[in-house]
């Protein structure tokens, strides 16, 4: 059997005195498209920021490749190829939508993806391209983001709520890009508010319920209620019945 891309092994991790996981063990497969599902603060963005060093870790906690990177600079994952697209999109306010996106692929090995590919992905960006990157609308700056993010050419591409805050039909159409860029062969993690949206295009989930993995496997696998009682919790679900 392939050795994952991405393992991670009894991590814990926190802010502080806070801690938010504990002891979290997931397998990424190479070329696997993983939701990680769970109501808020059940540590899902945690487990993202630990990934790529924004959250301290002990450095066999994560492991790439076999590779030891827990606790490692932000920038050094990143050369590694793990991007992320993070919550609230982060675009440089100072930077246009091109700036935005050639400044995701400064240092980035040669790859699928150029702006040539992100403009035929996302169209109206090469409409956009001399706009300031934060005077498109909330969809449109989501397509930078990944855009950006996807100018890395990473091995391993993280979603951190990808759909936040936007409208059904933008979320659509954001939606409607992702067989391209999995067809790449990208390693992705989806983190994700729509549960049934993401259980749709993932072939395995990993549902958090306050920092424990408390369900896991393919979507067909499990039925509805058992999904929504890790996702909430089984007493929560009761009650309000």
């Amino acid at each position: 059997m392939a050795e994952p891309i991405l393992s991670l092994r009894g991590l814990k991790a926190g802010y502080g005195d806070f801690q938010a996981l504990f002891g979290i063990d997931l397998d990424l497969a190479e070329g696997e498209v993983l939701a990680l599902i769970g109501a808020n603060g059940a540590g899902k963005s945690t487990l993202l920021r630990a990934v790529t060093g924004l959250v301290r870790c002990q450095r066999q906690m994560v492991l790439f490749r076999g590779d030891g990177i827990g606790g490692e600079r932000p920038d050094l994952i990143a050369r590694r190829g793990i991007a992320m697209v993070p919550e609230g999109r982060r675009l440089f306010r100072s930077l246009s939508v091109e700036e935005n996106l050639v400044i995701g692929g400064e240092r980035a090995p040669n790859g699928e993806w150029t702006l040539e590919r992100i403009y035929s992905l996302f169209p109206i960006l090469m409409e956009k391209r001399l706009n300031p990157g934060t005077a498109l609308s909330g969809g449109q700056q989501q397509m930078v983001a990944i855009g950006r993010a996807l100018m890395a050419n990473p091995r391993i591409l993280l979603f951190d709520e990808i759909s936040l805050g936007l409208a059904p039909v933008v979320i659509k159409d954001i939606y409607a890009a992702f067989p391209a860029i999995v067809a790449t062969g990208v390693s992705v993690v989806l983190v994700e508010q729509d549960v049934a949206r993401a259980l749709a295009v993932a072939g395995r989930f990993v549902c958090l319920q306050e920092g424990r993995v408390s369900l896991a496997g393919r979507p067909d696998e499990h039925d509805r209620a058992a999904i929504t009682a890790a996702y909430f919790g089984a007493a929560n679900v009761q009650g309000a019945q």
